[in-house]
């Protein structure tokens, strides 16, 4: 699906002596050829017909034929994720759109780089309450970074330029861009792809300001109990590499959140291990406990910091790079803002360390480091590890793990008990290996997260950490997996609850289990072998790695694997609502 190079000059020429006719749907295509696009994850409908047509008429990008337009979004939410580019979605207008909405919400809460192309009725019935109208810009405007309505053909090419620009620049972002159908069939003179984009209104910072730097830099380097605290923003900025360069140089513990695992590998000492409402006891009292803290690319949410009158119980300075201005200061006070790519501030920041003659004080940060070590000791992750009667959930993922930490692997996961759970026991050594709906939470993402990246990355090795609950959402995508061939992995923990509601009805409502048990699922392993794929049912601990291996075995298949798991697990450390980071429950006899 590569582009030749005759075939990327074509979409994007500049010069008036190539102009041509082309209907707006071909415009469309041209654009999407000239971002270098190779996929694009849709659903046909009236309103997009056209556009349709013009993709027949081409090779260079494969459309993918979702099953529901929440997972085209998801699809491509995946793969931008797991790649670094921005994904595309294609949608109908009224319920196509509607549809997406999910998708379109949890790829803005992540920062994820999207273009969403949706249909709308012809602009002469916009408005008239037609067949399959909706207003989508302003049912999108609170979840994207932005969007735009195209009601001339003329407009499509800098359109599409400005949707591709915003979405992958600054903090990246979701934009719609909302096609009328009449827009797609009418013809234009066409004369290339523009090369490049000035916005007036728009112009994010990267450069960090110096002086804040060199501040940042003293801070740091005068710390007695210093702490870095890193989130999804290192992956999105392509900054890991600067991350475990900064952190190796200074020696200090470091932290990812749920978002940023795999930006510092979970095997060094160094690494605390996520922190937050199911984080460590290292993590979160390190956090807490600190001096200074450098944050990078992290947003102090409330899964992250729990109540912030108890955090801003003890006095520390706090450290802030961010690409995005609004994020900074926020929820808590820093002391040093530094607006900028992660990247460029933290390569200057390194290049600041390198030329300074101060040094951390290492007796401190020996100090510091024992109580860290202290800490460490009460083993927060320990579980029944020796339990013959019944799987353990953690014992799956720590089995999968072993098998697969020397294997170009990546793991997605819905959300529950069981992302929780992989989040912990899955120790991520590498960015954008752990592809999950932190922001929004959304159920379902799990099989079209690994849909999208195994189309990407069809030599890598894609599991789908989920639950019985989660996966029902979208499983009809089994079917769009067979289509395409992307042979995943579906790694479920089915424990016959919604897990994590269970959890928080035990703990916080008496046990009073309202609507949470699971009680007419189907028969998982006949419903894979329904959709052409691989069932398997596991229901002792001394299946689990032999049901993982033959899994593993099966390149060429989508396999789904139903492990019975204990239906009382529960995940801990948790810190309740309401909460200071510190103020853990560690197991069940804290209850």
């Amino acid at each position: 699906m590569e582009m030749s190079k005759a075939e990327l000059a074509s979409a994007a020429a500049v010069t008036g002596s190539q102009t041509q006719e082309l209907m707006g749907a071909e415009v469309l295509i041209k654009a999407l050829q000239a971002e270098g696009v190779k996929y694009v994850w849709g659903y046909p409908g009236g309103a997009v017909l056209y556009i349709y047509d013009a993709f027949y008429k081409q090779d260079t990008i494969q459309h993918v034929l979702v099953r529901h337009e929440q997972a085209a979004v998801h699809a491509a939410d995946g793969y931008a994720r797991a790649t670094g580019d921005v994904g595309v979605a294609l949608v109908t207008s009224g319920p196509g759109l509607t549809n997406a909405v999910t998708g379109i919400a949890t790829a803005y809460m992540d920062s994820i780089p999207m273009v969403i192309i949706s249909g709308q009725v012809p602009t002469a019935a916009i408005g008239l309450d037609a067949f399959q109208e909706c207003d989508t810009v302003g049912i999108t405007r609170p979840i994207v970074k932005h969007n735009f309505l195209v009601k001339d053909p003329k407009d499509l090419a800098v359109t599409m330029k400005k949707a591709f620009h915003i979405a992958r620049s600054g903090r990246p972002g979701p934009v719609v861009v909302d096609v009328p159908k009449d827009v797609s069939f009418k013809k234009v003179t066409y004369s290339g792809y523009p090369e490049k984009i000035e916005m007036r209104s728009y112009n994010p910072v990267r450069k960090g300001h110096g002086g804040q730097i060199r501040k940042a830099l003293q801070l740091l380097l005068t710390a007695k109990r210093p702490y870095i605290y890193t989130g999804g923003g290192v992956l999105l900025g392509n900054a890991t590499n600067e991350l475990r360069t900064l952190v190796d140089m200074l020696g200090y513990p470091v932290t990812n959140t749920l978002m940023g695992l795999g930006a510092y590998p979970a095997s060094d000492r160094k690494f605390l291990g996520m922190l937050g409402m199911h984080g460590t006891i290292e993590a979160n009292n390190a956090m807490q406990n600190c001096d200074v803290l450098l944050a990078v690319g992290a947003r102090f949410d409330d899964r992250v910091i729990g109540n912030p009158k108890h955090f801003a119980q003890n006095e520390r300075k706090i450290i802030h790079i961010d690409i995005d201005p609004s994020s900074i200061s926020k929820r808590v006070k820093v002391d040093i803002p530094i607006v900028g790519d992660v990247k460029d501030v933290l390569t200057e920041l390194i290049s600041m360390i390198r030329e300074s003659t101060t040094r951390p004080d290492s007796g401190a940060l020996a100090t510091w480091w024992d109580t860290i070590e202290s800490w460490r000791s009460k083993d927060c992750l320990k579980y029944d590890r020796g339990n013959k009667d019944v799987i353990k959930p953690q014992h799956v993922i720590e089995t999968l793990w072993n098998m697969t930490k020397d294997a170009d692997t990546y793991i997605t996961s819905d959300v529950g008990q069981h992302q929780m759970w992989a989040a912990q026991y899955y120790r991520f050594e590498e960015p954008r290996r752990w592809i999950n709906s932190g922001g929004l939470g959304t159920m379902g993402v799990g099989i079209p997260y690994a849909m999208g990246i195994k189309l990407a990355k069809p030599d890598s090795e894609v599991f789908c950490v989920t639950g019985e609950g989660s996966v029902q959402m979208c499983i009809q995508e089994l079917s769009t997996c067979l289509q395409y061939n992307t042979p995943i992995k579906i790694v479920s923990l089915n424990n016959r609850y919604l897990g994590m509601v269970r959890q928080w009805q035990e703990i916080e409502y008496s046990g009073r289990y309202s609507h949470s048990y699971m009680d007419a699922l189907p028969n998982f392993v006949k419903l894979a072998e329904a959709y052409g794929h691989v069932g398997m049912l596991i229901e002792r601990p001394q299946d689990v790695e032999p049901a993982l291996r033959e899994a593993r075995k099966l390149k060429d298949r989508t396999v789904f694997m139903d492990f019975r798991t204990d239906p009382t697990e529960n995940v801990f450390p948790m810190v309740q609502a309401g909460k200071g980071i510190t103020e853990m429950l560690l197991g069940s006899e804290d209850l």
